[in-house]
């Protein structure tokens, strides 16, 4: 019986040991080509969700796992528990909501339209009638081009870099994103040009599975305390410069 009880209490202390060394960390999915927010530099998925996300992490007591996959099986994955949250410039629909639930908000951005430069036949969304757009896959501006825009061609991209392919090739005729991701690719593109028309404004936030009060509660507080202590800030100037380049941060950079 004492062989029986060492055996045991030495398979259980293993089990625990191989729990805690699982739960050491906390997996964020992301969708890498969304600058300045998500993108890959070198081997490395950086950008302002990559930091905000490491601030996330360390106020949890975990290391951060980022997993890169399509925007469009980011909330299948946060059901399946293949990851513990979302950053990744999601904002926070009432669709969505039915899904999964949303920390605060913590960027307000707005939509804009992405023209060839030689294009002069776009000066508001309402010109983009009958026209062939570009989206990103399971984003805002995909419901919004397919239900808004009167006959409206919509083709859905994996990433806005690949629909931004696609239109200086001439295979599509705009593009409906982000503002600041459609900035990054105007200024790497020159062949390219933003349409100068606020339509509407989207509220990102971070998804958590439903029923997860408690990573819930700490995103939150991470939300609050950074816009407290200065540090948004601080990841706005660096990732979001008026003037100058981006720089990369990282959260021990923030200490």
């Amino acid at each position: 019986m004492k062989k029986i009880f060492l055996i045991l209490l030495a398979f259980s202390s293993l089990i625990c040991f191989s729990c805690s060394k699982k739960s050491a960390e906390v997996k964020m999915g992301t969708n890498a080509a969304f600058p300045p927010f998500e993108w890959i530099e070198g081997k490395d998925v950086v950008g302002f969700d990559i930091t905000f996300s490491e601030l996330i992490a360390k106020d949890y007591g975990k290391e951060l796992k980022v997993v890169d996959m399509s925007f469009d099986g980011l909330i299948a994955a946060l059901q399946a528990g293949s990851v513990d949250f979302i950053a990744s410039g999601m904002t926070a629909t009432d669709e969505r909501r039915k899904s999964v639930d949303f920390s605060e908000p913590y960027y307000s951005s707005k939509q804009t339209i992405i023209v060839r430069a030689d294009d002069n036949s776009v000066s508001s969304v309402s010109d983009l009638k009958e026209k062939s757009i570009g989206v990103q896959a399971g984003t805002t501006g995909e419901i919004y081009a397919t239900e808004d825009i009167e006959g409206s061609k919509v083709k859905s991209f994996k990433t806005v870099i690949d629909a931004a392919l696609a239109l200086k090739n001439g295979a599509i005729e705009s593009i409906i994103v982000d503002e600041l991701p459609a900035k990054e690719i105007v200024k790497r593109n020159s062949e390219l040009k933003i349409v100068d028309d606020d339509f509407f404004t989207d509220e990102y936030a971070i998804a958590v599975k439903k029923g997860n009060a408690e990573l819930l509660n700490s995103i939150n507080k991470t939300i609050q305390t950074i816009k407290a202590n200065g540090v948004y800030q601080k990841m706005i100037d660096s990732y979001m410069p008026v003037d100058g380049e981006v720089k990369i941060l990282k959260a021990a950079d923030l200490q």
